[in-house]
């Protein structure tokens, strides 16, 4: 083909030329062998890059549909897992998709339906997982979409796809943030044959007329190589007429583009051979001989204007392998003494040029050899250099290794050396030693013989470097110097003498605990003596306690060693003592101390159900002491008397429970006893509180019967109860006042009657357990003047005339007058303003009247101001004996219509007959006076 070819190269590719080697069989007249012929054998050497990674066609491809990395949340994107062509589908059973590095699902089919956004792989059973691909599922406004893969010479469509609830009239194409292209008519943006050029960071953005404007997401484009540049090889092949040799342009398209079709084009010099879909060509034999070689390349190209790629330009020769070296030792024959010299030499017959040698021992290269015709080496012997020697003999075409040939140094024995096993100069007796010699040069055979104290022991003769040894089973006469000689002919050689001390081992010690007393108690000091009976000295002794060391010490002689210790109580437990000479350490039978500790002084402590101690409550009393061996014994005091005895067999304390009485106040102690001396606690007080008791209340009056103005003591008293003690007063549930008993006792409270204080009187007492009362006391007083004769008392009508106008005189004068009986003025000022109205009744006893017996109650009182409507005469036959509490059975108060007493009537006494119907009042109210 003529150089117009050139006119469809990648003229603008340039590459340095490079040597494409033929190794070819030819036949090749040797000169001056006649008919004979010389076998050439036929390779070829390619100086050109390879690319791709081996593995990488053992992975699938993932492809999308539609083909966008960037879609709108909601819609669905179709993976398609892509399996190359050498995996055979009916093999393939199952496809596993990942999702961000974890198994998303299997599926039997190679396509998925996804809606969320993540990195996304696929994998069959028998290959490696994909490249991964990214997808993004969107909710923005405006997004760009992109395919996934941008090869070289790929036309390229970038989609900017506003949603479905915007119209926009303008779109814009960005790339590194410049505008690209501007289109108001399609989303569509069109990059035609992609190159590295079209790199970067693409988006676009949107604008709507009178409205607003609008940003997508950010999309990387980053344009693969379509292919790599061709490779081109030379094969040979075998032809009907002889031999030819194969080019190949070889390269890979990538997994995702197989489907593109390539040409090829293959050139010799500046013409074109071929062109076509075919990547490889055959040409004639080659000649055997160029001076100027020709140099051959190759293109390879997407279609008739796409990418194209051109080879490296390689030129074809012809080479002659290496024949077979041949290596040759001098001097050579008998073995060489170590330290003279000895010359390698290396030579291959034929072969082109440059030969590299290498000479080998034992498979190890010992020198290599720049390229030369011919090649020597001359190297000073030693010991080590015995042994198979190689050369070989490389022009490139493959090696060539010659036949071994042996080479044997002779080296004169060195000084042996004598090892003891085991090591040490000391030896248990009865045990095997081994003695063993050897010389750490010296040519084989070598006579090893051991001697003890200038005795033969014994002699072998080895053929290895290994040395020989002797086993001994020594006694205590085995003691003394040991050595060996070794000879290989050349002399015997005698080894340092070695020291060999056959020891007694020690045998079990005995350890005895040497103790003051036959208890062993705290603060105390122990000897624990250790002692062999049998053991070559010097020996060291060691105490051990629950097998932490004490202490150690070393004997020099068959004597003991002893260790003291002063106790204290962590040193109870086991304890053993150790004796080792050298030959292993015995230890002895353990012993067991047991160390006591005297209790200390105990803790009492009372434990009550509150705050106080109150009468029959039941109380712990708890003695514990800190320290001290059990058993302890326990003993409860209260001042010095015994109480009770507990013991407590593990440690610890124990308590005593009590139920409280009165006569359990007083002082506690306890007592702790574990047989090494009692300990008393410090001395507890216990106050025992007894709650108040229902309180009695006396009203204490004057005279025989109460009246209006005397001076009444109610006295309230709990018999029982702990003091200090409260005591309300009640009138009608009423409170009067208080009063406090702090020794304990009873209180009193002074009330100057009124007619307004009959009724229910009734006391609490109280000292903080709770409060009671007593029983209702009622109160009535007697209204009766003062009489004008003593004889009246002769006719009973009379008398009650003359005591109703008695009282109404009595009743104003009392009104006027100052109080003579109580000496207290009309006018109280501690009266209120609203009480000045109110007149107080005052009833004065009649001693020819005591007869009568009236008794006032209220019969049905309707006015505010009625106090008496009632006085009934009881007969004498009747009358009740002249104390206090008949006194004040008869007086009875009733105030008008004040309090809940208003509405209750008393009952009528036996034999009672009405001798008074009615009286008002209008006094005030008598004035009360608390007293203790």
């Amino acid at each position: 083909m003529s150089s117009s070819g050139l006119l469809w190269s990648c003229a603008s590719q340039e590459s340095k030329p490079a040597l494409l080697l033929l190794r070819k069989a030819l036949v090749w007249p040797h000169p001056g062998a006649g008919q004979a012929f010389m076998l050439l054998w036929v390779s070829v050497l390619v100086l050109a890059p390879v690319s791709g990674k081996s593995e990488a066609a053992a992975k699938p491809v993932i492809s999308l549909h539609p083909p966008w990395t960037v879609v709108f949340t909601g819609e669905t994107v179709t993976l398609t897992c892509h399996v190359l062509h050498f995996h055979a589908p009916e093999k393939i059973k199952r496809f596993l998709w990942y999702l961000e590095g974890r198994i998303l699902r299997e599926t039997p089919g190679n396509t998925l339906e996804v809606r969320d956004s993540g990195q996304y792989r696929c994998q069959t059973q028998d290959s490696l997982p994909s490249d991964h691909v990214s997808l993004i599922f969107s909710s923005a406004n405006l997004i760009l979409q992109a395919p996934p893969f941008v090869f070289e010479g790929d036309s390229v469509v970038l989609r900017c796809r506003a949603n479905a609830e915007i119209t926009l009239d303008t779109m814009t194409l960005h790339r590194w943030g410049k505008v690209l292209s501007v289109s108001d008519e399609s989303s569509d943006f069109r990059i035609e044959q992609a190159s590295l050029k079209d790199n970067g960071d693409y988006h676009c953005s949107g604008f709507k007329n009178g409205c607003c404007s609008y940003s997508s997401n950010m999309i990387n484009i980053e344009v693969q190589e379509l292919f790599p540049r061709p490779v081109l090889t030379a094969s040979l092949s075998p032809t009907v007429s002889g031999k030819s040799v194969t080019l190949t342009c070889k390269t890979q398209l990538p997994p995702l583009r197989s489907d593109v079709k390539l040409w090829f084009r293959f050139f010799k010099d500046d013409h074109m051979l071929q062109l076509g879909l075919e990547s490889s060509l055959k040409i004639s034999t080659l000649t055997t001989r160029s001076r100027d070689p020709p140099y051959y390349w190759c293109e390879a190209q997407r279609g008739s204007s796409g990418v194209c790629k051109q080879s490296q330009k390689s030129q074809l020769r012809v080479q002659i392998p290496v024949s077979r070296p041949v290596l040759t030792l001098s001097p050579h024959g008998a073995p060489v003494p170590e330290g003279h010299t000895v010359t390698l030499t290396c030579k291959a017959e034929s072969g082109s040029f440059p030969i590299l040698y290498q000479f080998l021992r034992e498979e190890v290269v010992i020198q290599k050899m720049e390229p030369t015709r011919g090649m020597k080496s001359v190297m000073s012997l030693r010991a080590e250099h015995s042994g198979n020697y190689y050369c070989t003999a490389d022009n490139g075409l493959g090696a060539q290794r010659s036949l071994p040939v042996y080479l044997a140094v002779t080296v004169p024995v060195s000084r042996p050396v004598l090892t003891l096993s085991p090591r040490g100069a000391l030896v248990p007796e009865g045990h095997t030693v081994t003695l063993s010699c050897k010389a750490e040069r010296g040519s084989p055979r070598i006579l090893y013989k051991f001697y003890h104290e200038n005795i033969s022991l014994g002699s072998r003769s080895v053929l290895s470097a290994g040395g020989m040894s002797l086993r001994v089973t020594v006694t205590v006469q085995d003691s003394g110097n040991y050595f060996c000689t070794a000879d290989n002919g050349f002399g015997p050689q005698r080894s340092e003498a070695k020291s060999l001390s056959v020891k007694v081992p020690v045998s079990r010690p005995v350890l005895t605990v040497r103790t003051p007393r036959a208890q062993v108690v705290e603060g105390e000091v122990v000897e624990l003596y250790c002692g062999a009976w049998k053991g070559s000295p010097p020996i060291l002794y060691r105490f051990y306690h629950e097998d932490n060391a004490l202490g150690s010490s070393r004997v020099y002689s068959r004597r003991g060693a002893s260790f003291k210790l002063p106790l204290s109580a962590e040193h109870s437990g086991k304890y053993a003592c150790e004796a080792d000479n050298g030959l292993g350490a015995r230890r002895s039978e353990t012993v067991s101390l047991d160390v006591k500790v005297p209790a200390s002084r105990p803790v009492l402590t009372v434990r009550t159900p509150r705050a106080q101690a109150v009468e029959g409550d039941v109380v712990e009393l708890r003695c514990e002491a800190q320290r001290g061996s059990p058993p302890i014994l326990y003993r409860f005091y209260r001042e010095d008397v015994p109480l009770e005895s507990s013991s407590a067999p593990s440690g610890g304390g124990t308590s005593f429970y009590l139920s409280l009485t009165t006569e359990h106040s007083g002082n506690y102690s306890c007592e702790a006893d574990n047989g090494l001396g009692a300990q008393r606690s410090e001395v507890v007080p216990l106050s025992v509180i007894v709650p108040a008791s229902h309180p009695t209340l006396t009203l204490r009056a004057p005279g025989a019967q109460a009246k209006v103005g005397d001076m009444v003591e109610l006295r309230c008293e709990a018999q029982r109860g702990s003091p200090p003690i409260w005591y309300w007063f009640y009138h009608e549930d009423v409170p009067l006042g208080n009063s406090s008993a702090p020794s304990g006792g009873g209180a009193s409270l002074n009330l100057s009657l009124t007619a307004e204080h009959s009724g229910n009187y009734s006391c609490e007492a109280d000292n903080g357990l709770g409060a009671r009362r007593s029983e209702a006391v009622p109160l009535s007083m007697s209204g009766l003047t003062r009489s004008r004769s003593g004889p009246i008392a002769t006719g009973v009508t009379g008398g009650l005339f003359s005591t109703l106008g008695f009282g109404v005189v009595a009743l104003l004068l009392y009104c006027r007058l100052p109080r003579k009986a109580g000496g207290r003025p009309t006018s109280d000022p501690s009266r209120s303003p609203a009480d000045s109205d109110v007149r107080e009744p005052v009833y004065h006893n009649a001693p020819a009247w005591l007869e009568l017996q009236p008794v006032y109650s209220n019969v049905n009182p309707k006015g505010g101001e009625v106090v008496y409507s009632e006085v009934r005469r009881i007969p004498q036959g009747s009358k009740p004996a002249a104390n206090s509490d008949s006194v004040l059975g008869l007086l009875r108060t009733h105030l008008p219509s004040h309090g809940q007493a208003a509405s209750h009537r008393p009952s009528d006494p036996p034999g009672s007959s009405v001798i008074y119907s009615q009286v008002k009042v209008a006094c005030p109210s008598a004035y009360v006076a608390p007293q203790s």
